[in-house]
């Protein structure tokens, strides 16, 4: 348990939770949204500061980032615990389990019920331990995944200033909710970001992911113009987020903050409370990918499914096969690509490639 930096007192013993765009009102012996930051006596703290789920090395790919050193692998983990409340959550079982706990926020034993969840699923793990792991799995950077890093700002914030000074990248896949606060905390160790653009409408994110839209598009302009390589993912629910019209604001969106920025367009399989729901047709996903290029976005990409031509990366001035990935391992076939130029006809590409 670590204290939470990201927070403030807003009255007697009453704390407000900085981590992410709910700014959570919390009270003694309560916990936020996400279950893992806990007011004690006026107080914040991380219950899941230096407790790791996952550790594992992952092609970047799978992050999925297809503009950010093409082949190499990175050390991935997340925590217990999470913001959103997804319906599809892959990940259900770290991200909603801790939430789940039937005397979480009731009687004097549920922060020790909690704490000792989180105990019983975590690895105990210093981030000076979490740098020199993926050294020595000769890993070239760390993502920080499989839940949402706001939530565990202040160990992703160590663990990311760390990994700089020992010449690593750092990596965030995120739901996009982050505070300001959160933004400013990390924005100078942070390299790169994934962000979910689950839907364009308030009502899917209330009804499915029990979320906000707005603060969602406020941070991928964020990330996006402070530099950061950052590229977006839309997972296609079949009758939920895949119409026509959807599927072409979230391009334009896109476009219109930069055709640069790569869109992700994965599919959708049964998961959690939602394994009534078919998987997401391929003609369905090839609708996207076509919409996105009619939207004037340079990068698309369809992921999720074997698809050589759209999963790989072209030349968006002379069509040139840059790089070529096939299959669930994210094979890279191929790369032509030089100082971050098309070989062919020297276009400069979005991303960092050196």
């Amino acid at each position: 348990m670590e204290k939470a930096i990201l927070s403030k007192k807003i009255g007697e013993n009453i704390t407000q939770c900085l981590a992410c765009s709910w700014y959570c009102k919390i009270a003694p012996g309560k916990v936020g949204i996400c279950a893992t930051r806990l007011n004690r006596n006026g107080v914040l703290y991380s219950l899941v500061y230096g407790k790791a789920i996952g550790l594992h090395l992952d092609p970047v790919e799978k992050k999925p980032l297809h503009h950010f050193l093409p082949g190499v692998k990175v050390l991935s983990f997340g925590t217990l615990g999470c913001n959103f409340s997804c319906l599809f959550c892959q990940n259900w079982e770290m991200s909603q389990i801790n939430k789940s706990q039937p005397r979480l926020n009731r009687g004097k034993n549920s922060e020790k019920e909690l704490t000792e969840l989180i105990d019983q699923l975590s690895i105990t793990i210093s981030p000076a331990e979490i740098v020199e792991m993926a050294k020595r799995k000769k890993a070239c950077g760390i993502a920080y995944t499989y839940n949402e890093p706001a939530i565990f700002v202040e160990f992703t914030h160590d663990t990311a200033k760390l990994a700089k000074k020992k010449g690593l990248y750092n990596i965030y896949v995120s739901n996009g909710f982050e505070s300001i606060e959160t933004f400013n905390f990390v924005k100078d160790y942070i390299d790169a970001i994934n962000i979910d653009l689950k839907s364009f409408r308030n009502e899917f994110y209330q009804k499915v992911s029990r979320a906000k839209l707005s603060p969602v598009l406020d941070n991928i302009k964020r990330f996006f113009q402070a530099g950061i390589e950052t590229e977006v993912t839309t997972l296609i629910i079949p009758n939920f987020n895949d119409s026509k019209q959807e599927l072409t604001a979230i391009a334009n969106f896109l476009a219109n903050i930069s055709t640069d920025i790569p869109w992700h367009i994965s599919a959708f399989y049964p998961a959690y409370k939602m394994l009534d729901v078919p998987p997401t047709p391929h003609k369905t996903l090839i609708q996207a990918y076509d919409i996105g290029k009619k939207a004037g976005l340079r990068y698309v990409y369809i992921g999720n499914v074997p698809d050589l031509v759209h999963s790989s990366t072209y030349c968006p001035k002379c069509d040139q096969l840059l790089i070529s990935r096939l299959g669930y391992k994210i094979e890279i076939k191929e790369i032509n690509l030089k100082t971050g130029c098309c070989k062919n006809c020297n276009q400069k590409i979005y991303g960092i490639w050196n």
